[in-house]
């Protein structure tokens, strides 16, 4: 009897032991939801118009009239440039013209005085009282006159262009806000002196806050599958709680990287075969509230398909896709029993998926499998077998 209840104990953990290590699922419901298809992309927000306000004419900064933040309306004054030079140049200009109309005028006394000779001339010819020499100097003279005139013409439109360079010259020592804006960065200061003789030196940068545009750098995998006119939305890392929703403007025809392309132009680098391509998506998104700042990162969700109040099942329970485009999806019955049916899958997020069809609210899916142990199995961890005498 002793035996018999040593025999009957050690088949009873021998069969806790074997039941617990017996593989266990992990089940999922099928269940009613919404599913979102998106093309996931990171973007830059910056001001829908950003301008480098820049100097025309060199010299030092007398004066720089705005401060960081400042918000500006068109025509205000940014900086002041020394105006000694193009002021003088602009005088200079004025009594060049001066100058040159006065010699008008002494050329067009000049030509009435020949002209009145030619007269008397012409006559006393005609009546032969004074030679051919004569007459034809005096109507050489008054030829020439007119000539010297139309000369001074010239020069006096020369001069009047003159002038209005040295007044635009002098106008730019006053730089002028081009357009509503924020300053959002003063680059040159008062007392630095500025050289635009070779390029244009930034006095401040401007941006228009009220709409932010959003370049989304798009990979070559999934630029396929955009279009213009897709609805987006995107959080930034600093409030990932607070959507903001827009539509997708236009896609780039070429990635950033063609700028870089040695058979296209003098660059001496080239685009690396192994360098990740992206194309920008571009789209505008209001920012009236101003939260929106320049250069923030955006995690951009690019949506292809939207299905809301539909059956769904986790994407792990998706088995292999057949030829007809259905998925293999393994169904656990009342009794414990595992069938495999054939669903057709709709909108598939990676994470959630739309069932169109084979499956019904309610159902049972499986989505995975594990091994589970009791604690009295635990403690039989190597045995392989069966206690002795069994």
């Amino acid at each position: 009897m002793f035996a018999a209840g040593i025999v009957a104990a050690g088949y009873f953990v021998w069969a806790e032991y074997f039941k617990a290590r017996q593989p266990s699922v992990l089940t999922a419901i099928v269940a009613i939801g919404d599913v979102e298809e998106s093309v996931l992309a990171t973007g830059t927000l910056k001001p829908v118009k950003l301008v480098a306000v820049g100097a025309q004419v060199s010299g030092r900064i007398t004066a720089v009239r705005v401060a960081l933040g400042q918000t500006v309306t068109t025509g205000d004054l940014i900086a002041e440039i020394d105006s000694v030079t193009q002021a003088n140049a602009l005088r200079t200009a004025e009594a060049s013209l001066a100058n040159v109309r006065a010699q008008r005028l002494e050329k067009q006394a000049q030509l009435s005085l020949n002209e009145q000779t030619l007269a008397r001339q012409k006559q006393m010819f005609e009546k032969q009282a004074a030679s051919k020499a004569d007459y034809d100097s005096a109507a050489a003279a008054a030829e020439v006159t007119r000539a010297q005139i139309e000369a001074l013409d010239a020069l006096i439109a020369q001069g009047e262009v003159a002038i209005e360079t040295a007044k635009a010259n002098l106008g730019y020592t006053k730089i002028t806000a081009p357009m509503d804006g924020t300053v959002l960065a003063v680059v040159s200061q008062e007392g630095q002196t500025v050289n635009a003789s070779q390029s244009t030196p930034t006095i401040v940068i401007l941006g228009q806050l009220d709409t932010m545009t959003v370049r989304a750098e798009i990979s070559e995998a999934d630029i396929v599958k955009v279009q213009p006119g897709q609805p987006v939305w995107f959080t930034v890392i600093g409030n990932a709680d607070r959507r903001h929703d827009a539509v997708l403007q236009s896609i780039e025809p070429a990635p950033e990287s063609i700028r870089n392309d040695s058979s296209i132009s003098s660059s001496t680098s080239s685009t690396s075969s192994s360098e990740a391509i992206y194309y920008n998506g571009i789209f505008n998104v209001p920012n009236a509230d101003g939260r929106l700042r320049t250069y923030m990162t955006a995690q951009v969700h690019i949506v292809l398909g939207r299905a809301s109040g539909v059956p769904t099942i986790p994407a792990a329970a998706l088995g292999v896709r057949d030829t007809a485009g259905r998925y293999s999806v393994r169904i656990l019955g009342p009794e414990g029993q595992i069938t495999t049916r054939k669903v057709e899958i709709g909108l598939n997020d990676k994470v959630t998926a739309e069932v169109r069809d084979g499956l019904v609210e309610g159902d049972v899916v499986v989505t995975g499998e594990g091994t589970a142990q009791s604690s009295s199995s635990r403690g039989l961890r190597g045995r392989g077998g069966p206690p002795m005498g069994l």
